[in-house]
């Protein structure tokens, strides 16, 4: 009994954060966060964990596909070397139900390989797209690459907990690593005018928030205890999933 009530109160806790998170996104093109799912009958075949595994996943890819707009907006120059000037149908070809099941300009990379290609000197193709779909594929990897739970299911927490470090990886690599001209490969954050911009901070925070609390509720639902990874920052190498 005092087992169950443990695990409500967690699942209660990570409900409130996730209505936290929504009501703190300003904007989103691809439906509002706080529309509700329908019941569905598979759904008796789900744990409250499974349920709450599907929200912090929904909410993580939406998150990035705003991530991805972004960066577009800020490097104009990436879209145009997939020859493309829509936005809207370069991001809705990563996250739009008719995705290709690969993208050549990845050379074959998914996952870490692919947001490692963001950050080579030699890449000439889009830095944007290698380093968005890195991330999707890595989180979705950290989920078994799954989108729904149910009941057999196991996460593990390591996984998610690693997906969360390496985001804070690649948010250092983008503030940090350069070419040889000295220019950042991609442009985010904006602190030169008189009003700052880190919307960029802000929603990595939200998409870094979202991992580590799954990453807990999952640890505490099997037992299972996460191993912490301490790293310096200047060295930090993306961690296997």
């Amino acid at each position: 009994m005092a087992a169950c009530k443990k695990r409500v109160g967690g699942c209660c806790l990570l409900l409130a954060l996730l209505m936290l998170l929504m009501g703190c996104n300003s904007h989103s093109t691809k439906g509002s966060l706080t529309e509700s799912r329908p019941f569905q009958l598979q759904d008796l075949a789900k744990s409250d964990v499974d349920l709450v595994a599907e929200a912090h996943l929904r909410m993580t890819l939406m998150q990035l596909e705003t991530l991805m707009e972004k960066l577009y907006r800020r490097n104009p120059q990436e879209l145009r070397k997939r020859g493309m000037v829509n936005i809207a149908a370069a991001v809705r070809k990563v996250f739009g139900p008719d995705r290709p099941a690969s993208f050549p300009e990845l050379q074959g990379r998914r996952s870490i390989d692919s947001m490692r290609l963001a950050f080579r000197e030699s890449y000439r193709g889009d830095r944007v797209l290698a380093l968005v779909e890195g991330l999707r594929g890595m989180v979705l990897d950290a989920y078994n690459g799954q989108q729904e739970f149910y009941l057999l299911d196991e996460l593990e927490p390591q996984k998610i907990y690693n997906a969360a470090r390496n985001i804070e990886i690649a948010v250092w690599k983008l503030s940090n690593n350069r070419d040889a001209d000295g220019r950042r490969y991609l442009l985010t954050n904006d602190v030169t005018g008189a009003v700052p911009n880190l919307s960029f901070e802000r929603l990595f925070g939200k998409v870094i928030a979202l991992q580590d609390s799954m990453a807990v509720v999952v640890s505490d639902a099997t037992n299972r205890r996460i191993k912490n990874v301490i790293q310096s920052a200047a060295s930090a190498a993306f961690i296997g999933i």
